[in-house]
């Protein structure tokens, strides 16, 4: 059953201040003694370390075209079963998702799907009784999400809130909750296409007790709470929890520059067996002893690239782990360390682990962001010839050339990307050593998990099964 109380913070658009009104949101719930469950809606790394520093608890990311329905909904179920009430801050513009004729992937999806009310963020600079228009628009656009209350973000002054919430009651429209004074909040760091990784230096105690301040000053909190409790009990199937033990010790990659893992995937990894064995390719000499496999993340190797490169002694011990046989699997930034060389977008040529023979250059602008769906042309870690898992694709950087045909690595993605018609042919594959720009969710596919850390059982050096790809 999901029982917990619970609200979907959405925006009228990216950059309407949903992050930072929904980390000052669950700072004045958590001052108040409420255990605060929170999620992020999409594919996103970044807001998630903000909201689990904010409320003390891991943040989950609900993602309809990635995980599903089920998935969703049980995930939601398990997290909550002991908070006071969950807080799921949405992702871009409340309907923007995977499709463009249907919810797909949006923030409005989840919000269908837990029956969760929806507080609306709108930017309300400039605005006076036309955001009475967007309000009705967005209210009535789609039956099955309700908005419950809106947030005027950026207001003017203590009057022009006043004159937005009249327009609203004027309309018998959803009622403001908050009126946000431009510079009320403090201003968070921003890098790429979101913030930086949350830590206690970016996000020290000071930030989130001046969010909470700032929020119960200029809002209605308690409303908010009402609200949230107005979600309906859902039924939902329990979950299975295996609770297996001592089947796998997987090195994990986990510092400054590796830290980009969905945290129900490390959670179903251990359910599953797997001992979780963290380390810092940018600090650790060698590899943690005892490994049967590596998990090598995404993250920011590139912000550490000199590090990574002066630390002569993590590439050796990575690379006799993986002439061993045992498996290796590296995603985005993972992958980027294994390449022979970085090269920043300053020109700068680090070298890295030197096991995939191909070179990494970072580029200023955005080289890739999108859905895909992953199916293997041949047997990998995850799965057999021809079983599909999704995932999304978020970098900076390119491989100058393609490794695929070198030194017997091949490409047995073959990946699709929604609204593109070409597939391309990706996911570079050598014995038990398996890299790609994906991150893949392999927790929304049970088999893809399970082959996954049966994959990373087998203790001994050799081919996967379905043959064809011997150890390296």
């Amino acid at each position: 059953m999901i029982d917990c109380p619970r609200v979907v913070i959405g925006g009228t658009e990216s950059g309407a201040g949903k992050t930072s009104l929904t980390l000052a949101l669950v700072a004045a719930l958590r001052r108040r003694g409420s255990r605060v469950q929170t999620f992020k809606v999409g594919p996103d790394f970044l807001d998630p370390s903000y909201l689990s520093i904010a409320s003390g608890r891991p943040c989950y990311n609900l993602d309809g075209w990635m995980m599903g329905r089920d998935y969703v909904e049980k995930l939601v179920a398990r997290t909550t079963a002991d908070a006071d009430i969950a807080v799921i801050e949405g992702v871009m513009g409340l309907f923007d998702g995977a499709s463009h004729d249907g919810l797909e992937g949006s923030t409005a999806e989840i919000a269908a799907w837990l029956r969760a009310p929806v507080i609306l963020v709108a930017d309300v600079y400039g605005m006076a009784r036309s955001l009475a228009a967007v309000v009705k628009g967005f209210s009535t656009f789609e039956r099955k999400v309700k908005v419950a209350g809106v947030i005027a973000n950026r207001c003017g002054s203590l009057r022009h809130g006043i004159m937005l919430a009249e327009a609203l009651q004027a309309s018998h429209l959803p009622p403001m909750v908050a009126a946000i004074p431009r510079g009320a909040l403090p201003v968070l760091p921003e890098r790429h296409l979101g913030l930086v990784t949350a830590d206690s230096r970016n996000l020290p105690l000071q930030a989130l007790e001046a969010l909470a301040d700032a929020f119960e000053r200029y809002s209605t909190a308690g409303e908010i709470v009402n609200m949230a409790r107005s979600a309906p009990f859902l039924y939902v199937e329990a979950p299975e929890c295996r609770g297996l033990t001592g089947r796998v010790r997987l090195g994990v990659a986990h510092d400054a520059a590796f830290h980009f893992y969905y945290r129900d995937v490390l959670d179903e990894l251990e359910d599953g067996g797997c001992t979780l064995v963290r380390f810092s390719p940018v600090a650790d000499g060698t590899l943690p002893e005892g490994l049967d496999a590596l998990y090598l993340g995404g993250g920011y190797p590139e912000e550490a690239a000199a590090a990574l490169s002066a630390n002569g002694l993590m590439p050796a011990s990575l690379r006799d782990f993986a002439a061993s046989g045992r498996p290796v699997y590296a995603e985005c930034g993972g992958l980027m360390y294994l390449c022979r060389e970085m090269e920043t977008v300053d020109g700068t040529r680090h070298a890295m682990a030197g096991i995939l023979p191909a070179t990494v250059k970072m580029h200023r602008g955005l080289q890739a962001l999108a859905y895909v769906d992953v199916t293997l042309k041949e047997d990998a870690l995850w799965g057999h010839a021809g079983e599909s898992v999704r995932g999304h694709e978020f970098h900076h950087s390119t491989l100058t050339a393609n490794p695929a045909g070198v030194d017997g690595w091949r490409a047995v993605y073959c990946m699709h990307k929604p609204r593109v018609e070409a597939p391309v042919e990706e996911g570079f594959q050598r014995g038990n050593i398996l890299a790609s720009y994906a991150h893949l969710h392999l927790a929304s596919r049970p088999r893809a998990l399970e082959r996954f850390i049966a994959s990373c059982e087998r203790r001994t050096p050799g081919s996967l099964d379905g043959g064809g790809n011997r150890g390296s």
